[in-house]
């Protein structure tokens, strides 16, 4: 029994470490960022919508772009790849707007 308590608890220690050291990469901590669209955790909106399975609802997709000031939302539809994607006013322009399943938004070039 001993010998069995003992496993578990060099496999915590083991595994403790391991899930430590993938959080460091090139000696950067992952709060630093990561360039991966994929994967990026940053505050920054993206240049482009990053596809994903969206869970916001049509009604939250509309108050996020209300809160980074556009007004006049509509047209809003999620497309193939997790997009919202709609027609909005900002600053006296009239804009197609998208925003992915991160809560990224941006305008459509």
């Amino acid at each position: 029994m001993k010998s069995f308590v003992l496993g578990v608890a060099m496999t915590a220690v083991l595994t403790t470490g391991t899930c430590l050291a993938q959080g460091v990469q090139s000696g950067k901590p992952a709060a630093a960022g990561n360039n991966n669209q994929a994967v990026a955790t940053t505050s920054d909106n993206a240049s482009r919508p990053a596809a994903g399975s969206n869970s916001f609802t049509m009604g939250e997709a509309k108050a996020r772009f209300e809160r980074q000031g556009f007004s006049n939302v509509s047209d809003l539809k999620k497309d193939n790849n997790g997009v919202w994607h709609g027609k909005a006013q900002k600053d006296g322009s009239n804009d197609q707007v998208w925003l992915d399943y991160k809560g990224n938004i941006g305008v459509s070039q």
